[in-house]
């Protein structure tokens, strides 16, 4: 049986195309490149990957605080996509400018900024689902949107890492390849975000009361407190917090990882290249499983995984073992992320999606500065970075029994 998407659906998918173009940058060349502006600057190995950690945890601690309330206020009737495009801007723009910084601290500063502004984007993005399709339709669609994301995202990559690789035998100074590599992944994220903010339209929306910002931080208390009578959602979230902070700090860190291994950094790069293009095929199956599957099957599945690369990471020490490293990630890393993003989607209120898929930033993105942390901290105090990568096998179990306990309860009571 097909499931072809609808026009819209598809617009929507291409700014997942857009967008996984900034992720793979910032988890593949632009660890690179801040490595070689750390060490110009006497800066080791560890503490580089330790301050590549804590800016990357200033940023998911900013979007905290800010995901929740600007997601609040993305519900109010004509609100989404202003906010939508504001925080798209402001990302594409940071992107850009990282490319022209040449003092490591200043590259830190600029990159939270960015990596924020980018992260406050898909916390609106992923609310628009509600509005794109309906909830039968959601699980496919989340799981295109990922698999798109992943193979399209591989073009600006392929050509900014032939940027980065051949100017310099040109006689180019590698700092313009960067600003290039950089330009050509802001103009990417751009131009396919486009179709979207043309076409979107807000169905699903709440008329403000007074204030829209008094209106927002009204709500948002509003919703801590239906969270105590809603099990399901409240479960679901505590699981999320785990398992996908654990997630996204493997996919923030891995570049990093490699390089402070003294791994090659050519074959890291192609490496998260094979990442990219397992993830497309797996994340497509995953969306044709889940019509028949159970989502949460599905969902535990993919974290037991996560929970054995976890601990496969404590033993690398090999170029080819990060090769299997990221075959194995590939499989169920766009499968999590769909599926997770889907079924919480079908177990909030529409008119709401805004609000609750802030608290779902906070506990994914905005909540992953504990992995990041974990792996910073355990680093630098053992003097290894395979230690601090194994320790995130904790964050997967625990992330697993709360599932469990989330996936038990029934549907949730009616939200008023």
């Amino acid at each position: 049986m097909k499931f072809p998407l609808t026009k819209l659906e598809k617009k929507w998918v291409l700014y997942d195309v857009g967008n996984s173009a900034f992720t793979l940058l910032v988890t593949t060349i632009m660890p690179i490149y801040f490595n070689a502006l750390a060490e110009g600057a006497g800066i080791s190995d560890v503490d580089y990957l330790a301050y590549w950690g804590y800016a990357t945890s200033a940023s998911t601690i900013l979007v905290a605080v800010l995901g929740p309330t600007l997601g609040t206020l993305s519900d109010l009737r004509g609100w989404k996509k202003k906010i939508f495009t504001a925080a798209l801007l402001v990302g594409a723009a940071g992107c850009v400018l990282l490319g022209f910084l040449s003092s490591w601290l200043w590259f830190l500063g600029l990159f939270v900024i960015a990596k924020s502004a980018y992260s406050l984007s898909l916390v609106v993005y992923d609310s628009m689902l509600p509005d794109i399709c309906e909830a039968e339709r959601m699980d496919v669609v989340s799981s295109h949107g990922y698999a798109w994301g992943y193979i399209g995202s591989c073009i600006p990559f392929v050509l900014s890492l032939l940027l980065v690789l051949v100017c310099p035998s040109l006689g180019l100074p590698m700092g313009a390849a960067m600003a290039g590599a950089f330009g050509l992944v802001a103009l990417w994220w751009v131009l396919f975000s486009l179709p979207l903010v043309g076409a979107y339209r807000q169905r699903h929306y709440i008329d403000a009361g007074g204030h829209p910002v008094a209106e927002s931080f009204r709500r948002l208390g509003g919703v801590f407190a239906e969270l105590g009578q809603n099990k399901k959602v409240l479960f679901f979230l505590i699981a999320f917090f785990f398992y996908i902070d654990g997630v996204y700090t493997i996919i923030d860190m891995a570049t990093a990882y490699g390089t402070a291994l003294g791994l090659d950094t050519t074959g890291l790069l192609l490496a998260l290249l094979l990442t990219q293009v397992v993830a497309f095929p797996a994340a497509l199956l995953f969306g044709r499983i889940s019509r028949k599957a159970s989502p949460g099957k599905l969902i535990r599945v993919c974290i037991g995984a996560y929970f054995l690369i976890a601990l496969y990471g404590m033993g690398l020490r090999e170029q080819y073992q990060f090769w299997l490293l990221a075959c194995c990630v590939g499989l169920f890393q766009g499968a999590i992320q769909a599926i997770s993003r889907s079924y919480f989607a079908k177990i909030i209120p529409a008119e709401k999606s805004g609000e609750y898929f802030g608290l779902y930033d906070i506990c994914g993105k905005g909540a992953s500065f504990m992995g990041t942390m974990v792996v910073s901290v355990v680093s630098q105090a053992s003097g290894s970075v395979n230690l601090g990568v194994g320790a995130l096998a904790v964050m997967f179990l625990l992330g697993f029994l709360f599932f469990l306990r989330a996936d038990r309860e029934g549907a949730p009571k009616a939200m008023d």
